[in-house]
């Protein structure tokens, strides 16, 4: 269902999506998202997963995502292809495909599942980090506008260490959307790319870089995911190289109640 009240979150209207049947919606992009070319890369991954989310036979819930940004996602209208390719007994897979103007922007996989109770373990730990009351805001800087839709509270890592080459890639911060709005998946998809570039950190400059390839595994069903409330959420990313046009870069996203929620991966090219 299109949501058209103009009191709807930003997050919201940017997934605004137009079933057309056969599991094709058309969408547009939306100013509020925009980067510096183009879409935000986690509005751009949110949107393909949740056209997954609200196909008719959409079993379970989302166990990973994989988007491969195949070109550049222009402003204006997309079309969005998403069915299921098979169905289990409590896995389904999916092929998600977005294009525009007859072009392939992004596609992506997906893989949903049903859950079930089973013994659980963490071996990682969250980062140590202030509460984020304690943590003053660091608006990001005017020209990224999607920026704008969260409140960021850099622990380590933040916009202003970009000053200087670092020899640790590592960012901290407390994120949420920015007005709260309550965590699902298609939100949660979003803050798994919410970091800058790693390698603006490590150069201590900004140059042209971008995400190639992003998966994020999801650790938590909807029932857990709605006990975060529109709580912000604890994020840390880090690169493990860099070299020869690219560099990797995984993160983890904790909530405040020392949940994992999700982990992501991603591969990204750089100009230096």
């Amino acid at each position: 269902m299109t949501r058209t009240a103009t009191s709807a979150h930003p997050l919201d209207v940017a997934l605004e999506l137009e079933p057309l049947g056969d599991g094709t919606l058309t969408g547009r992009t939306t100013e509020a998202y925009a980067n510096m070319v183009g879409p935000f890369g986690g509005i751009t991954a949110s949107t393909m997963l949740t056209a997954a989310l609200r196909h008719p036979e959409r079993l379970g819930d989302p166990v990973s995502l994989t988007v491969n940004f195949a070109g550049p996602v222009a402003d204006g209208p997309f079309t969005i292809d998403a069915r299921p390719t098979r169905t289990n007994n409590s896995t389904q897979h999916w092929t998600i495909e977005m294009t525009q103007d007859g072009v392939v922007a992004t596609t992506a996989t997906a893989v949903f599942a049903l859950r079930r109770e089973t013994w659980s373990s963490t071996e990682v730990s969250p980062p140590v980090a202030p509460p984020a009351e304690a943590v003053a805001p660091t608006p990001g800087p005017e020209f990224i506008r999607w920026m704008g839709n969260y409140d960021l509270r850099f622990v380590d890592g933040g916009m202003t260490d970009i000053d200087g080459e670092s020899d640790d890639s590592t960012t901290t911060l407390w994120i949420r959307d920015n007005p709260a709005r309550a965590l699902d998946f298609s939100s949660l998809t979003a803050l798994c790319d919410s970091f800058y570039p790693r390698v603006f950190l490590r150069r201590g400059q900004m140059c042209p870089a971008g995400t190639v390839s992003l998966t994020i595994y999801f650790h938590v069903d909807a029932d857990a995911l709605a006990e975060q409330g529109d709580d912000a959420v604890l994020a840390t990313a880090r690169a493990q190289h860099f070299g020869r046009s690219y560099f990797d870069q995984s993160a983890e996203l904790w909530g405040r109640d020392g949940t994992l929620l999700a982990t992501s991966h991603q591969v990204m090219y750089f100009k230096v």
